[in-house]
């Protein structure tokens, strides 16, 4: 005879779900993207700031800017600034003179920075490597070196107090030079030399070929060219001998910063005026320059 046991089992109690290797992974994942954006936002907030400021003030007084404790925003905001640098400068001038030489300088720079990488990285002839050692060794010289050779050969030439003699030194820079060599040198020799075999000579290779391939790259020197020849300063201030022949960046240094005073306001106002054409080209070609700086040098 069978005894009436229990034959209940006894249910034990659930621990704590296990972790997976892939959801310790996906955690760290997590804080390291939140850790990330912290940092960039922190990055941002410090590259930008002094921009925002910048603008802000503008608005402010003489008496507002120089207030301590200082303020972030305008208490009283005022267009007196602007229209106290329209009024009393030339401003149409001035940004006509800046303008034709920036966009000038740019341009030069685009075709002859792109026409000697292109003979550097793609063509042979004797001399090549040496050649290219020079412009390397151009970019190490500091240009506050070539200030006087360069203004008393553009006294010789009679270029002095002309926007021809803002322009021409600056119309092919080695470092446009070295940038296109770089960038040319990962266009496919194969394609260059189907086009050969086609009968397309050096010249037709280079505008329809080598050109367009070479858009991401154009973008970056054009931006790098045009906000250096836009914000330079000391040669105009030296090259300029009238005010006819100013640009923005000198006039606007001879105006509002005086022997006894510098009129910050006006000082202010006058660089957010000079800030917002580069903001602007910068915005229409980022794209480009972003995979212009990605790109260049890969092969």
């Amino acid at each position: 005879m069978t005894s009436a046991l229990d034959t209940r089992t006894e249910t034990l109690p659930e621990g704590p779900p296990r972790r997976r290797a892939g959801d310790d992974l996906r955690s760290r994942d997590h804080v390291a993207r939140v850790v990330l954006h912290v940092v960039l936002g922190a990055g941002l907030v410090v590259m930008i700031g002094p921009f925002i400021w910048m603008a802000l003030a503008s608005f402010k007084t003489e008496g507002e800017i120089r207030a301590d404790p200082p303020t972030f925003f305008p208490q009283n905001g005022t267009l007196d600034n602007y229209h106290t640098l329209f009024t009393r400068l030339d401003f149409p001038t001035y940004f006509t003179n800046s303008v034709v030489v920036a966009v000038v300088t740019t341009v030069g720079n685009l075709l002859f920075c792109s026409a000697a990488g292109y003979a550097l990285a793609k063509l042979a002839f004797p001399g090549k490597r040496v050649l290219f050692l020079i412009v390397l060794g151009t970019i190490m010289v500091p240009s506050v070196v070539t200030m006087v050779p360069l203004f008393v050969l553009s006294s010789n030439l009679g270029l002095v107090n002309s926007l021809a003699g803002l322009i021409l030194p600056f119309l092919a820079q080695a470092f446009g030079v070295f940038l296109m060599r770089q960038f040319i040198l990962s266009i496919p020799d194969d394609l260059l030399e189907a086009a050969r075999i086609d009968g397309a000579s050096e010249l037709r290779i280079y505008w329809q070929i080598v050109l367009p391939l070479c858009r991401p790259a154009l973008a970056t020197l054009g931006i790098l060219t045009f906000l250096a020849s836009w914000n330079n300063f000391l040669w105009p201030l030296v090259a300029a001998t009238t005010e006819d022949k100013y640009t923005l960046p000198v006039a606007l240094a001879l105006y509002a910063i005086g022997q006894n005073q510098t009129r910050y306001d006006l000082l202010l106002a006058g660089s957010v005026i000079i800030v917002l054409p580069v903001l602007v080209v910068f915005l229409l070609l980022q794209r480009h320059f972003v995979r212009g700086i990605a790109t260049t040098g890969l092969k």
